[in-house]
Protein backbone atom coordinates (compact mmCIF):
# COMPACT_ATOMS: atom_id res chain seq x y z
CA UNK A 1 0.00 0.00 0.00
CA UNK A 2 1.49 3.35 -1.20
CA UNK A 3 1.73 6.18 1.14
CA UNK A 4 -0.80 8.86 -0.68
CA UNK A 5 -1.04 12.53 -0.74
CA UNK A 6 -4.83 13.35 -0.20
CA UNK A 7 -6.26 15.62 -2.55
CA UNK A 8 -7.20 18.42 -0.87
CA UNK A 9 -9.23 19.84 -3.71
CA UNK A 10 -11.07 17.14 -5.18
CA UNK A 11 -14.76 18.28 -5.14
CA UNK A 12 -13.98 22.09 -5.19
CA UNK A 13 -11.36 22.78 -7.83
CA UNK A 14 -12.31 20.03 -10.13
CA UNK A 15 -14.86 17.39 -10.43
CA UNK A 16 -14.68 14.38 -7.48
CA UNK A 17 -16.61 11.72 -9.15
CA UNK A 18 -14.32 9.90 -11.67
CA UNK A 19 -16.78 9.45 -14.30
CA UNK A 20 -17.38 13.09 -14.33
CA UNK A 21 -14.04 14.60 -13.85
CA UNK A 22 -12.45 11.68 -16.89
CA UNK A 23 -15.67 13.21 -18.96
CA UNK A 24 -14.92 17.11 -18.35
CA UNK A 25 -11.23 16.71 -18.77
CA UNK A 26 -11.92 14.45 -22.53
CA UNK A 27 -14.58 17.49 -23.36
CA UNK A 28 -11.72 20.13 -22.67
CA UNK A 29 -9.25 18.14 -24.70
CA UNK A 30 -11.56 17.14 -27.77
CA UNK A 31 -12.36 20.88 -27.99
CA UNK A 32 -8.81 21.98 -28.76
CA UNK A 33 -7.85 23.31 -32.29
CA UNK A 34 -4.14 23.00 -32.43
CA UNK A 35 -1.84 24.74 -34.39
CA UNK A 36 0.68 23.26 -35.99
CA UNK A 37 3.81 22.62 -33.74
CA UNK A 38 7.18 21.86 -35.64
CA UNK A 39 9.77 20.02 -33.03
CA UNK A 40 9.68 17.33 -30.27
CA UNK A 41 7.70 18.41 -26.85
CA UNK A 42 10.37 18.69 -23.91
CA UNK A 43 8.35 21.01 -21.68
CA UNK A 44 4.86 22.52 -21.69
CA UNK A 45 3.16 25.57 -19.71
CA UNK A 46 -0.15 25.02 -18.38
CA UNK A 47 -2.48 27.48 -16.31
CA UNK A 48 -3.68 25.93 -12.55
CA UNK A 49 -6.60 27.87 -11.64
CA UNK A 50 -10.18 25.27 -11.25
CA UNK A 51 -10.82 23.16 -14.40
CA UNK A 52 -13.89 25.41 -14.58
CA UNK A 53 -11.98 28.73 -15.10
CA UNK A 54 -8.55 27.70 -16.80
CA UNK A 55 -9.36 24.16 -18.21
CA UNK A 56 -10.07 24.86 -21.31
CA UNK A 57 -6.55 26.70 -21.70
CA UNK A 58 -4.64 23.96 -19.79
CA UNK A 59 -6.18 21.57 -22.50
CA UNK A 60 -4.29 22.83 -25.49
CA UNK A 61 -0.85 21.96 -23.41
CA UNK A 62 -1.84 18.81 -22.74
CA UNK A 63 -3.59 17.75 -25.88
CA UNK A 64 -0.24 18.75 -27.71
CA UNK A 65 1.32 16.04 -25.54
CA UNK A 66 -1.20 13.00 -26.59
CA UNK A 67 1.86 11.02 -29.15
CA UNK A 68 4.24 11.27 -26.17
CA UNK A 69 4.67 8.15 -23.83
CA UNK A 70 7.32 9.77 -21.24
CA UNK A 71 8.08 7.16 -18.31
CA UNK A 72 8.65 10.61 -15.61
CA UNK A 73 6.36 14.04 -15.78
CA UNK A 74 8.42 17.02 -13.60
CA UNK A 75 6.17 19.62 -12.78
CA UNK A 76 7.21 22.73 -11.20
CA UNK A 77 4.55 24.99 -9.51
CA UNK A 78 4.16 27.51 -7.29
CA UNK A 79 4.07 27.46 -3.76
CA UNK A 80 1.22 29.67 -2.53
CA UNK A 81 0.97 29.09 0.79
CA UNK A 82 4.14 30.21 3.68
CA UNK A 83 6.29 28.16 4.19
CA UNK A 84 10.07 28.37 5.49
CA UNK A 85 11.35 26.21 2.64
CA UNK A 86 12.67 27.64 -0.72
CA UNK A 87 12.07 24.28 -3.15
CA UNK A 88 9.54 21.89 -1.31
CA UNK A 89 8.40 18.77 -2.48
CA UNK A 90 5.86 15.45 -1.16
CA UNK A 91 6.61 13.16 1.81
CA UNK A 92 4.03 11.33 0.27
CA UNK A 93 4.55 8.00 -2.07
CA UNK A 94 1.74 9.00 -4.39
CA UNK A 95 -0.60 11.89 -5.19
CA UNK A 96 -3.95 10.31 -4.71
CA UNK A 97 -7.00 11.95 -7.39
CA UNK A 98 -10.18 10.59 -8.48
CA UNK A 99 -8.59 9.07 -11.59
CA UNK A 100 -6.32 6.77 -9.22
CA UNK A 101 -2.52 7.07 -7.88
CA UNK A 102 0.35 8.87 -9.33
CA UNK A 103 3.65 7.30 -7.75
CA UNK A 104 6.30 9.82 -7.29
CA UNK A 105 9.54 8.46 -8.57
CA UNK A 106 11.94 8.79 -5.44
CA UNK A 107 15.09 7.79 -7.39
CA UNK A 108 14.30 10.79 -9.66
CA UNK A 109 13.90 12.99 -6.44
CA UNK A 110 16.99 11.56 -4.79
CA UNK A 111 19.29 12.31 -8.01
CA UNK A 112 18.02 15.58 -8.61
CA UNK A 113 19.00 16.59 -5.12
CA UNK A 114 22.42 15.11 -5.46
CA UNK A 115 22.65 17.54 -8.94
CA UNK A 116 21.38 20.77 -6.70
CA UNK A 117 23.52 22.53 -4.18
CA UNK A 118 19.86 23.58 -2.55
CA UNK A 119 17.97 21.34 -0.41
CA UNK A 120 14.77 19.48 -1.20
CA UNK A 121 12.43 19.67 2.15
CA UNK A 122 9.65 17.13 1.78
CA UNK A 123 5.98 18.38 3.53
CA UNK A 124 3.02 15.71 3.91
CA UNK A 125 -0.21 16.91 3.47
CA UNK A 126 0.65 20.18 1.71
CA UNK A 127 -2.60 21.81 0.83
CA UNK A 128 -1.07 22.97 -2.51
CA UNK A 129 -3.45 22.82 -5.98
CA UNK A 130 -0.89 24.65 -8.71
CA UNK A 131 0.97 21.02 -8.93
CA UNK A 132 -2.16 18.78 -8.29
CA UNK A 133 -4.19 20.53 -10.87
CA UNK A 134 -2.38 19.39 -13.77
CA UNK A 135 -2.54 15.77 -12.86
CA UNK A 136 -6.26 14.56 -14.26
CA UNK A 137 -4.95 16.13 -17.62
CA UNK A 138 -1.81 14.11 -17.36
CA UNK A 139 -3.93 11.01 -16.24
CA UNK A 140 -6.13 11.07 -19.37
CA UNK A 141 -4.07 12.09 -22.10
CA UNK A 142 -1.08 9.74 -21.48
CA UNK A 143 -1.65 6.22 -21.89
CA UNK A 144 1.13 4.88 -20.49
CA UNK A 145 1.84 4.15 -16.80
CA UNK A 146 3.86 7.31 -15.88
CA UNK A 147 5.96 8.38 -12.49
CA UNK A 148 6.29 11.88 -10.89
CA UNK A 149 8.78 14.87 -9.80
CA UNK A 150 7.02 17.13 -7.74
CA UNK A 151 8.54 20.11 -7.11
CA UNK A 152 6.91 23.16 -5.76
CA UNK A 153 9.11 26.70 -5.95
CA UNK A 154 8.17 29.22 -2.47
CA UNK A 155 11.32 31.05 -3.41
CA UNK A 156 11.12 33.13 -6.49
CA UNK A 157 14.71 33.60 -6.67
CA UNK A 158 16.72 33.65 -10.66
CA UNK A 159 19.80 31.71 -9.16
CA UNK A 160 17.67 29.40 -7.35
CA UNK A 161 15.65 28.92 -10.59
CA UNK A 162 18.09 28.73 -12.52
CA UNK A 163 19.96 26.23 -10.55
CA UNK A 164 17.12 24.27 -9.98
CA UNK A 165 16.28 24.20 -14.11
CA UNK A 166 20.41 23.29 -14.75
CA UNK A 167 19.87 20.25 -12.45
CA UNK A 168 16.49 19.11 -13.51
CA UNK A 169 18.19 18.82 -16.66
CA UNK A 170 21.09 16.52 -15.39
CA UNK A 171 18.48 14.05 -13.71
CA UNK A 172 16.09 13.94 -16.91
CA UNK A 173 18.82 13.84 -19.30
CA UNK A 174 18.83 10.35 -19.94
CA UNK A 175 15.04 9.72 -19.49
CA UNK A 176 11.90 9.34 -21.90
CA UNK A 177 10.28 12.80 -19.74
CA UNK A 178 8.19 15.76 -20.01
CA UNK A 179 8.71 19.05 -17.93
CA UNK A 180 5.24 20.64 -16.93
CA UNK A 181 5.57 24.18 -15.92
CA UNK A 182 2.29 25.22 -13.77
CA UNK A 183 1.27 29.21 -13.78
CA UNK A 184 -1.47 31.51 -14.14
CA UNK A 185 -0.49 34.99 -15.44
CA UNK A 186 -1.95 38.45 -14.23
CA UNK A 187 -4.51 38.39 -11.26
CA UNK A 188 -7.70 40.64 -10.70
CA UNK A 189 -6.73 43.54 -13.24
CA UNK A 190 -9.71 44.83 -15.78
CA UNK A 191 -9.79 42.69 -18.70
CA UNK A 192 -8.11 44.84 -20.97
CA UNK A 193 -5.11 46.18 -18.69
CA UNK A 194 -4.50 42.00 -18.20
CA UNK A 195 -4.52 41.42 -21.93
CA UNK A 196 -1.95 43.90 -22.14
CA UNK A 197 0.28 42.92 -18.95
CA UNK A 198 -0.06 39.40 -20.39
CA UNK A 199 0.84 39.78 -23.73
CA UNK A 200 4.32 40.91 -22.59
CA UNK A 201 4.74 38.08 -20.18
CA UNK A 202 3.28 35.76 -22.67
CA UNK A 203 6.04 37.73 -24.87
CA UNK A 204 9.07 37.17 -22.79
CA UNK A 205 8.16 33.36 -22.24
CA UNK A 206 8.43 32.95 -26.06
CA UNK A 207 11.69 34.80 -26.05
CA UNK A 208 13.09 31.67 -24.33
CA UNK A 209 15.19 34.18 -22.48
CA UNK A 210 14.44 33.23 -18.09
CA UNK A 211 16.18 36.50 -17.02
CA UNK A 212 13.82 38.72 -19.13
CA UNK A 213 10.69 36.88 -17.35
CA UNK A 214 12.07 37.68 -13.94
CA UNK A 215 12.69 41.34 -15.27
CA UNK A 216 9.24 41.67 -16.26
CA UNK A 217 7.95 40.37 -12.94
CA UNK A 218 10.13 43.02 -11.22
CA UNK A 219 9.32 46.24 -13.36
CA UNK A 220 5.23 45.35 -13.03
CA UNK A 221 5.44 45.07 -16.82
CA UNK A 222 3.99 41.28 -16.68
CA UNK A 223 3.12 39.17 -14.21
CA UNK A 224 2.71 35.09 -13.61
CA UNK A 225 2.67 33.65 -10.01
CA UNK A 226 4.64 30.67 -11.43
CA UNK A 227 7.44 32.74 -13.49
CA UNK A 228 10.33 31.29 -11.34
CA UNK A 229 8.69 27.48 -12.16
CA UNK A 230 8.76 28.67 -16.00
CA UNK A 231 12.24 30.27 -16.17
CA UNK A 232 13.54 27.20 -14.20
CA UNK A 233 11.87 24.85 -17.13
CA UNK A 234 13.32 27.20 -19.77
CA UNK A 235 16.50 26.19 -18.26
CA UNK A 236 16.22 22.75 -18.02
CA UNK A 237 14.63 22.47 -21.41
CA UNK A 238 17.54 24.86 -23.42
CA UNK A 239 20.12 22.26 -21.14
CA UNK A 240 17.72 19.28 -22.82
CA UNK A 241 18.38 20.80 -26.53
CA UNK A 242 14.74 22.64 -26.59
CA UNK A 243 15.32 25.81 -28.55
CA UNK A 244 11.44 27.12 -29.10
CA UNK A 245 8.54 28.24 -27.22
CA UNK A 246 4.83 28.17 -28.69
CA UNK A 247 1.83 29.75 -26.88
CA UNK A 248 -1.05 27.79 -27.63
CA UNK A 249 -3.89 29.32 -26.50
CA UNK A 250 -4.91 32.85 -23.88
CA UNK A 251 -7.42 33.50 -22.45
CA UNK A 252 -9.03 35.22 -18.95
CA UNK A 253 -11.32 33.96 -16.17
CA UNK A 254 -13.72 37.11 -17.71
CA UNK A 255 -14.07 34.78 -20.86
CA UNK A 256 -15.68 32.37 -18.90
CA UNK A 257 -17.71 33.82 -16.17
CA UNK A 258 -18.65 37.53 -18.15
CA UNK A 259 -17.06 39.46 -15.62
CA UNK A 260 -14.15 41.60 -17.19
CA UNK A 261 -13.76 43.72 -13.76
CA UNK A 262 -11.36 41.71 -12.50
CA UNK A 263 -9.75 38.85 -13.99
CA UNK A 264 -6.79 36.09 -14.14
CA UNK A 265 -5.37 35.74 -17.03
CA UNK A 266 -4.33 32.04 -18.22
CA UNK A 267 -1.50 30.99 -21.00
CA UNK A 268 -0.89 27.41 -22.44
CA UNK A 269 2.29 26.33 -24.62
CA UNK A 270 5.26 24.07 -25.93
CA UNK A 271 8.29 24.31 -25.58
CA UNK A 272 9.95 22.37 -28.61
CA UNK A 273 13.60 21.11 -29.58
CA UNK A 274 13.81 21.09 -33.77
CA UNK A 275 13.78 17.84 -35.50
CA UNK A 276 16.83 18.07 -37.40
Amino acid sequence: MLNLRPSPIAGTWYESDPEKLAARVDEYLNAVQLPDILGNIVAVIAPHAGHIYSGAVAAYAFAACRALSPDLVAILSPYHNSSPYSLITTKHQAYATPLGNVEVDRAALLDLQLNLEHPISAIANDREHSLEIELPFLQRVLKNEFKLLPIMMHSQEPETAKRLGRALAQTLGNKRALIVASTDLSHFYEQQTAKILDSEMLKRFESFDPESIFEAEHTSKGFACGHAAVASTLWAARELGADKVQILKYATSGDVTGDHSSVVGYGAGVITQRIK
